[in-house]
């Protein structure tokens, strides 16, 4: 098994301001996730929120130690969500083995100790510290909390899938789903907005091989755009608008740490106030 793990600073929006393409890239883009028999770690400085994967391929992969947290154990004082993007896969967890499915959560709770990754699964982690336990639990989709937005003719048309989430399951800062476009439609999170007092994180998946999406971000009077390709990630800074259009139709996973977890907790920005 390989455990690769970085780490990412943050960044202040007058710096970003100075970035080019590369530097844009180097702080807050993420590729090359999704490697058979690795699990893929990012540490940020944001809500020291904790992005990455796990490829089993049919091998057995275990998290129980991470140098950049400081603990014993990953879990000591975190938790954690694993979406599956993937085929059929398991998680074990504290003696008990859970089959996920695609599309499905897993939120396992501070302290559960090591976690064990097998079967065919493609699974995507987030994590952030935590103040209690609550208990793990797996969250099928048909738990999820939905919400229908958008129209055809704004090419916006999508289903909000909230899977944890207070309304779903409790947590202590962590929220995380995903957002699924009709077929035609590629604009997400526009009129844009900003939480100062969350992070956020994106992983866009299931995007055509040969289709690109432009994910916005910067603050609203000074944006600059990343082009993502399938199954990469970005980290949006809790001063930074996060919007994207693709060329084709495609889904994100989005994730969020910070000061609470209203999901509605935003500052909405006007379309005539972004430059």
């Amino acid at each position: 098994m390989t455990l690769k793990t970085e780490t990412r600073y943050a960044i202040d929006p007058t710096t970003a301001k100075a970035f080019d393409t590369d530097g844009l890239r180097q702080h807050f883009h993420k590729d090359g996730l999704f490697e058979d028999g690795e699990i893929n770690l990012v540490y940020t400085h944001y809500d020291r929120f904790i992005l990455g994967s796990a490829v089993p391929a049919g091998k057995a992969l275990t998290l129980d130690h991470m140098a950049e947290t400081g603990t014993a154990t990953f879990l000591e004082r975190r938790e954690m969500a694993v979406l599956n993007i993937g085929e059929t896969g398991s998680v074990s967890v504290a003696g008990e083995t859970y089959t996920i499915e695609n599309g499905e959560v897993l939120y396992i709770g501070m302290g559960a100790g090591k976690i064990e990754f097998s079967g065919a699964g493609r699974f995507y982690i987030t994590s952030a510290p935590a103040h209690q336990t609550y208990p793990t639990k797996l969250i099928k989709i048909a738990d999820a909390r939905r919400v229908e937005l958008g129209a055809k003719e704004s090419a916006n048309e999508r289903v909000i899938i909230q899977l944890l989430h207070p309304d779903v399951c409790r947590s202590c800062q962590l929220l995380m789903g995903y957002t699924q476009f009709a077929p035609g439609s590629v604009w997400n999170t526009m009129p844009a907005h900003v939480h100062d007092r969350r992070m956020e994180a994106y992983l866009y998946f299931d995007v055509p091989e040969d289709a690109r999406v432009f994910h916005f971000m910067g603050e609203p009077s000074e944006t600059r755009h990343i082009v993502m390709g399938n199954e990469e990630a970005v980290i949006s800074p809790p001063w930074s608008i996060h919007s994207g259009a693709g060329t084709a139709s495609y889904t994100f996973c989005w994730a969020m740490a910070g000061d609470n977890v209203d999901f509605t907790d935003m500052d909405m920005v006007a379309m005539d106030e972004l430059r």
